[in-house]
């Protein structure tokens, strides 16, 4: 299996210039700073991912804030100095994120011609400041496409993007997430590569009923949830939440939760990165901190397994707050532990 060298150990810079608490200078100035990613080398990472919303980056009308874009030539500099790579991950685009309530009709992206104009425009101006960092730099084209009705769509949308960055520069490397939350089962209708450098990207927060559990954002998942425990449970506590990323956990065959769950759900990726010789990347994974810290722990030793057993980079969400941040309180016990099953290769 193909492997994407210089991004097997990384984590989320999430927060910063992507669903910012604040738009405020502070924010912007203090959230992430030269110390935080002289840390992050310490560790012994090798990158970092950096979701940016363009609203960071451009006004409404496309014109560049030179004030976000500066705090991504900060980010470039630091990481050159400290020897991290960066995954440059679009995490909202105008007419496009995710999170509906951020962008309340996310589906008119796949039929505004003129939202995908702007989408493509945005690329340009990125490949047009960053593009000649791409020795240190992953290009990603776009966070997690969530409706699987549009996956034909947004394989076209891509193909563009991808086609007109590589008119600027002919091998940058361009990561691809599939729809469904960019859901690993997701991966095989992406069609096969446009070339030897693209790569293709999935998120994993499976079982998302532990994962996730209280979240606040998602409904009916204010339990509490051990890992590893059978199978039964977890299908329980999942039928009382959306499974719209937490369907998975319905397929298996298995008895209990364990590293044979995540070979057997990355299998069908596994197979299609084989047969078309493309690199797999894990964009996102991660325990909110309202879990059992030792349960999280399992978990992440169990995850981090089977994605080193395949070679598969991946990036941990996330390096601070964001009901994730590795370095919060909540893991200060688990830290040096956490930071030895993430830097394993």
């Amino acid at each position: 299996m193909k492997k994407l060298t210089g991004y097997q150990k990384g984590i989320n810079l999430g927060g910063w210039l992507s669903q910012c608490p604040s738009y405020e200078k502070e924010h912007f100035d203090t959230f992430i700073v030269e110390e935080d990613i002289k840390t992050i080398s310490g560790w012994g990472m090798d990158h970092v991912r950096l979701p940016i919303d363009y609203d960071v980056i451009e006004t409404e009308d496309g014109q560049p804030i030179e004030e976000g874009l500066k705090h991504v030539d900060d980010l470039i500099s630091w990481c050159r100095k400290y020897g991290l790579n960066i995954v440059l991950d679009l995490h909202k685009s105008k007419g496009y994120m995710f999170d509906k309530h951020a962008v309340p009709n996310p589906d008119l992206f796949f039929t505004d011609e003129s939202l995908q104009k702007r989408f493509y425009e945005t690329w340009d101006r990125l490949i047009d400041r960053f593009g000649k960092h791409k020795d240190i730099m992953i290009y990603e084209l776009l966070n997690e496409i969530v409706n699987p009705d549009y996956a034909f769509t947004w394989n076209k949308i891509a193909l563009t993007a991808v086609t007109r960055i590589r008119e600027k520069i002919s091998d940058a490397t361009i990561m691809i997430g599939g729809v469904r939350h960019n859901d690993v089962k997701s991966i095989p209708l992406l069609p096969p590569p446009y070339d030897e450098n693209i790569v293709y990207t999935f998120h994993c927060y499976d079982p998302l009923c532990f994962t996730h559990q209280k979240a606040s954002w998602v409904e009916n998942i204010d339990f509490e949830l051990a890992y590893p425990d059978s199978i039964e449970v977890y299908q329980e506590k999942s039928r009382l939440i959306n499974q719209e990323q937490g369907g998975n956990i319905f397929t298996t065959k298995l008895e209990t939760i364990g590293p044979d769950y995540f070979r057997e759900i990355f299998k069908e990726a596994i197979v299609f990165s084989k047969k078309n010789d493309v690199a797999l990347y894990c964009g996102e994974f991660g325990v909110i901190d309202k879990a059992p810290i030792e349960d999280s722990v399992r978990w992440l030793e169990d995850f981090n397994t089977v994605l080193c057993e395949n070679h598969i980079g991946r990036s941990y969400w996330s390096y601070k707050k964001m009901d994730f941040g590795i370095t919060d309180e909540h893991y200060s016990s688990k830290l040096q532990e956490m930071i030895s099953i993430l830097t394993r290769i």
